[in-house]
């Protein structure tokens, strides 16, 4: 678990839009740290009612992809396809305005688009290997780093997932299926006791994660 006032703490001390993004999405979607740094450009449908049709709200899409350049994959293996430009199935996850702020702040400032050809989101942004593919190792030093900057000790990604999860079950009441699907879990967890899946279009779904990322405040 985080302790309080951790993701604001970090975002004041991180040193670009690229790790103010990777904090706010590690916080706000409870994303593994694979996962984050394994998410290919098309992975993200960032506005409503996206052309995959399977999320009205902005979301993402959680792709197993064991052949990316940085090592980086996702721990869940649901099946997907990219058809026409247009990424369907994976593990889906909603997007919070936050994140899609974070990622037009770090794609339009940092994002150094005619050095990649990969189609990766998360990019080198100095030396030699700039604009190549961004590793899980390097994620978890930046965060260590600022971690200890900020007072916070060495801060891990899993951390952040860890506290999205408990938030989720404070604003959800507890409902266990909701925190899973809301996590990505898939693991033999405390979230995991309820077998199925909620609608992402469910109410009580939507006004759980709404009440995590603070909107209404």
């Amino acid at each position: 678990m985080l302790p309080d006032g951790a993701r604001e703490k970090l975002l004041e001390t991180v040193n670009s839009a690229r790790d103010r993004m990777v904090v706010t999405w590690l916080a706000d979607g409870g994303l593994r740290i694979g996962e984050l740094c394994g998410l290919h450009l098309v992975d993200l449908h960032l506005r409503e009612n996206a052309a995959c049709g399977q999320c009205r709200s902005p979301h993402l899409h959680v792709c197993y992809r064991p052949g990316n350049p940085n090592r980086a994959e996702a721990k869940t293996k649901h099946p997907w396809r990219l058809e026409n430009g247009t990424v369907t199935g994976g593990l889906i996850k909603r997007v919070s305005p936050a994140m899609i702020h974070s990622y037009f702040d770090y794609i339009t400032t940092e994002y150094p688009r005619g050095r990649t050809d990969h189609g990766m989101l998360l990019v080198q942004l100095h030396g030699r290997a700039v604009g190549q593919p961004w590793a899980p190792v390097a994620a978890r030093r930046v965060l260590r780093r600022a971690g200890d900057r900020a007072g916070l000790g060495p801060v891990k990604p899993h951390a952040f997932r860890h506290s999205f999860t408990s938030a989720v079950l404070d604003a959800s009441g507890g409902n266990l299926l909701i925190a899973r699907d809301a996590g990505g879990w898939a693991s033999a967890t405390m979230v995991d006791e309820v077998y199925g899946h909620v609608d992402v279009h469910d109410p009580a779904f939507d006004a759980a994660l709404r009440r995590v990322w603070g909107e209404g405040r």
